[in-house]
């Protein structure tokens, strides 16, 4: 597929095929399956609105199958690798490979991702070889890099609180000069979500939710 912008710029978008009891399973321990598949096909909404007026190319990255109805206009493919940290960095090589010059990756699961923290990100790579933005969870929602760095994807604590944490001290380590975008808090818990002003100000999701659990009482 012809490049949309023809930019140096790439922004890598990791989706999950919305399926039940695939997407959200910490979440839907305790609301159930049905409840947390709403929950992240709203997530993946504001991920859309995220990205639909940035002016650089933009890949999407599903995790099981290409959706063609789905992020139309733009580069699909399926990740591959064994491990989250092998199908990111697969990703990346696939661009740097391509010609970009700065690439950044973001997943589809944030309440309150918005286009500016995307833009700032890829601004910060004018200066900085890797730019992260810290997830409050202890991971990070926002990986940047002007070239590969294949440490930062092998042999770390992937979904576990201390993975930002050894990011930036391995970072810190090998003299790689970074930064940080402001920390942004993703929804993986009860507690995450009803916390969230996504979910505060989300009417309609709310009395799905309360419907589903109606059903299930």
């Amino acid at each position: 597929m012809a490049l949309k912008y023809m930019t140096k710029d790439l922004l890598i978008v990791f989706v999950k095929n919305i399926k039940l009891g695939k997407v959200k399973t910490r979440l839907a321990k305790t609301i159930g399956n049905e409840a947390a598949f709403e929950v992240y096909k709203e997530l993946v909404k504001v991920t859309e609105n995220a990205t639909k007026n940035l002016k650089i190319d933009i890949h999407i990255y599903f995790s099981d199958a290409v959706i063609e109805t789905k992020w139309k206009d733009f580069h699909k493919a399926i990740q591959v690798g064994e491990d989250l940290g092998e199908r990111m960095q697969n990703a990346f090589k696939n661009g740097f490979t391509s010609g970009y010059e700065r690439i950044s990756l973001i997943g589809s699961d944030l309440p309150d991702i918005n286009e500016s923290h995307i833009n700032e990100g890829f601004k910060k790579l004018n200066n900085f070889e890797v730019v992260i933005g810290p997830a409050e969870d202890g991971g990070y929602y926002f990986l940047g890099m002007t070239k590969m760095h294949p440490f930062i994807f092998e042999k770390k604590p992937w979904s576990q609180q201390n993975l930002l944490e050894e990011t930036l001290n391995e970072l810190t380590q090998r003299n790689i000069k970074f930064s940080k975008l402001v920390t942004l808090n993703d929804i993986d818990t009860y507690e995450d979500l009803i916390a969230s002003s996504f979910y505060k100000s989300n009417l309609k999701l709310q009395e799905k939710i309360n419907q589903l659990n109606d059903q299930n009482n």
